[in-house]
């Protein structure tokens, strides 16, 4: 997209580089796991629990170490990369949808309808989104798909808020107008013409959204209300190596040091794109 490749040119890009490298690196990894893992993340053995990083056992060598059953750190962390970017993508993707389209009606069409998608949007940024998050998988019981939709259902207020900004900064524009006297409905409208002109700001947000999400689903994971067992999460596993800091210190360390990178270099990389595309970045 031609707002991405002028972020890349942009002063300041050549510092934010070495992290988007290393987010592409996650991402590979994410893509990969099944393929690049040394062993099977679940296979269990006894004999090979708490062993420390380099330990060689036959013709396995835990690179980083085995947790409390014995399984390889290493495939389990690789496994886990793709399920903590898995849910982040996915319910980026629902509240991102669901805000955006919420967001530019309530812009165009104003009215009551303007009137009640935004009080909504006030009432669900009065709850603590980790704790609303947190009592609708109590409810609806923890797993992947359950993780995906509770955190899209309750992160779509901050797009709703900044599409509908943006669209009633657009629909009074003379293209708008022009579109709407030469007979376009307003679906057509919307998404021919409002749509590619307030995607730069969104995708901003999705962004620094998308850290976000990995958290939140490292801290429901951590909690034992995210991904449920055999399927490895990074906040499962801290969540078990909790119990064996004392004793097996990787356990917790590896995956823990994992989540920041990869959050720092979103963050990074959105905060890069915040201050490029967003117009009041120039007033701070």
């Amino acid at each position: 997209m031609r707002f991405l490749r002028s972020a890349l040119a942009a002063p300041g890009a050549a510092a934010v580089a070495p992290f988007a490298v290393l987010l592409l690196l996650f991402a590979l990894v994410a893509l990969l796991a099944p393929w690049i893992a040394p062993l099977d993340p679940a296979r269990q053995s006894l004999l090979a629990r708490l062993r420390p990083p380099g330990t060689t056992m036959g013709a396995a060598t835990f690179w980083l170490g085995t947790d409390e059953l014995g399984r390889d750190l290493l495939s389990r962390i690789l496994h886990g990369a793709r399920a903590s970017l898995a849910v982040a993508l996915l319910s980026v993707a629902v509240s991102g949808t669901l805000g955006t389209l919420l967001g530019v009606v309530a812009g165009y069409r104003r009215g009551w309808v303007e009137v009640a998608i935004m009080r909504a949007v006030d009432v669900m940024l009065s709850i603590p989104a980790i704790l609303l998050a947190i009592i609708t998988v109590a409810v609806l019981g923890p797993g992947f798909l359950n993780l995906v939709l509770v955190l899209g259902f309750t992160r779509w207020p901050r797009y709703t808020r900044v599409a509908y900004a943006q669209t009633l900064g657009q629909a009074g524009l003379p293209y708008v107008t022009a579109a709407r006297l030469a007979g376009a409905r307003a679906p057509r409208l919307l998404l021919r013409h409002v749509l590619p002109n307030i995607a730069a700001p969104l995708v901003v947000v999705a962004t620094l959204e998308f850290g976000l999400m990995i958290l939140f689903e490292a801290g429901l994971s951590f909690l034992g209300l995210g991904i449920q067992p055999p399927m490895a999460s990074w906040g499962s596993i801290m969540s078990t190596g909790r119990n064996y800091v004392g004793t097996a210190w990787w356990i917790a360390t590896f995956p823990g040091i994992c989540l920041f990178l990869l959050v720092l270099s979103v963050n990074i990389c959105g905060d890069h794109l915040r201050d490029r595309f967003d117009p009041r970045a120039a007033l701070r």
